[in-house]
């Protein structure tokens, strides 16, 4: 049942990192200032960070092992869902908590189906 290769889960965290950064900016919501503008920058930049750092095709620093990865999106991504009520700003415009929610059901959803190795380490572990 997963489908999604690690080549196209990395590119989808960095443009998914850079979308977080940008959120408060791009949804209309940077005014409000406080935890619904620094949580999707901090997670953007976090999740910029352990991708370089992930051991698959976009990571130039191999330290992490993808099923390590796949764990940090799921708590993140549960943060951020649940950010709007943690931090008490779903009751302001949905321009601010909705981004927070979606992205976060959003990117477990991609978890759930993405490949917990990298092609080349599955061909590796099949030959030895």
């Amino acid at each position: 049942m997963r489908f999604i290769p690690t080549k196209v889960h990395g590119v989808l965290d960095y443009l998914v990192g850079i979308a977080l950064i940008a959120a408060p900016w791009l949804f209309g919501f940077a005014s409000m200032g406080g935890p619904a503008v620094v949580i999707p920058v901090i997670l953007g930049v976090g999740l910029i960070v352990y991708s370089l750092l992930t051991s698959y095709e976009w990571g130039p620093i191999k330290l992490i092992p993808m099923p390590v990865h796949l764990v940090f999106d799921v708590v993140a991504s549960l943060f951020l869902a649940l950010s709007p009520w943690l931090f008490g700003f779903v009751s302001a415009s949905p321009n601010a908590w909705v981004p927070h929610v979606v992205v976060g059901v959003t990117v477990i959803l991609v978890v759930i189906f993405s490949e917990p190795q990298p092609a080349t380490a599955k061909l590796a572990t099949a030959r030895a």
